[in-house]
């Protein structure tokens, strides 16, 4: 079956979906993103997703592209056309299609909207979460304002690709002396008292809602959660250290720079985080 996408209005074969050649956030990122899991057909952590999504289009002085409730019903009937009960969702939304000006176009310009949905099964990343994956340490270069979710990711990419020629699966980012967040996920670790750390939210990340599901699950857990920052030489004498996103869950980092962490192999501790979340995940009602 064809996979179909929402582009502004219209539902469309995904490899026929367009967006015009003077749309903003073609031209210059103007535009934010969320990412959204469904789980046996129910949108999970959906009110996290939509509030961080207002807070990005206030933050931009960008108009909303619709209601909530019209949104929600946009996704409802993508996931019907892609036959989809468990998907990971995409949402952007633009300033708009205007002619080429860094100025915002005049009044009467409607912001721009698209949505796409794929396959996603929550046991996927369970092999990878067995051995754990490897981080490099990468600086942050990004902008100042990177708590908006916005669709200008290319210092992020940059850092991924240089992970990746590495073999590692993620970078961490490194901003005077201190590691913020991953290039596409949260960073943590286990300190020596068994505490989880992780950057506190603010302007110098992205707050992600599996992060704040995370903490949420660690609390059940009577784990204790201390936001604060944690340097680079923290990070490599850790017990334990893991990132968390929409798509990797809560999942083990066993290196640092190739160097172990703790004993090289996924912790006690991170594992019972992982499971607790994917529990809660599935009992999503």
């Amino acid at each position: 079956m064809a996979r179909i996408a929402y582009v502004n209005g219209r539902y469309m074969r995904h490899d026929e979906a367009r967006v015009h050649i003077e749309d903003r956030g073609y031209q210059f990122a103007d535009g934010i993103y969320e990412v959204c899991l469904v789980i046996g057909g129910r949108l999970w952590d959906l009110e996290g997703h939509l509030a961080r999504m207002d807070r990005s289009l206030e933050a931009l002085r960008m108009a909303r592209p619709m209601s909530r409730a019209a949104l929600e019903a946009v996704i409802g009937e993508l996931l019907r056309r892609n036959r989809l009960r468990n998907a990971l969702v995409y949402i952007q939304t633009t300033r708009g299609v205007a002619p080429r000006n860094h100025a915002f176009p005049s009044a009467g310009v409607a912001p721009a909207i698209t949505a796409t949905a794929r396959p996603f099964d929550l046991d996927k990343s369970d092999a990878a979460a067995e051995r754990g994956v490897g981080v490099l340490l990468q600086e942050d270069i990004r902008w100042g304002r990177v708590d908006i979710k916005t669709v200008s990711l290319l210092p992020n990419v940059l850092a991924k690709q240089a992970a990746a020629e590495a073999g590692c699966a993620e970078a961490w980012l490194v901003r005077d002396g201190r590691v913020t967040e991953g290039s596409s996920s949260n960073a943590w670790i286990v300190t020596g008292d068994g505490a989880l750390q992780t950057h506190p939210t603010g302007r110098e990340i992205l707050g992600g809602i599996t992060r704040q599901t995370a903490i949420e699950c660690a609390r059940d857990l009577q784990i204790k959660v201390c936001e604060t920052p944690f340097s680079a030489e923290a990070a490599k004498a850790a017990r334990e250290a893991f990132i968390t996103s929409a798509t990797s869950l809560v999942m083990p980092v066993v290196s640092i720079d190739g160097a172990p962490v703790g004993d090289g192999v996924p912790g006690p501790l991170t594992r019972r985080l992982r499971e607790a979340y994917k529990n809660r995940a599935r009992s999503v009602r």
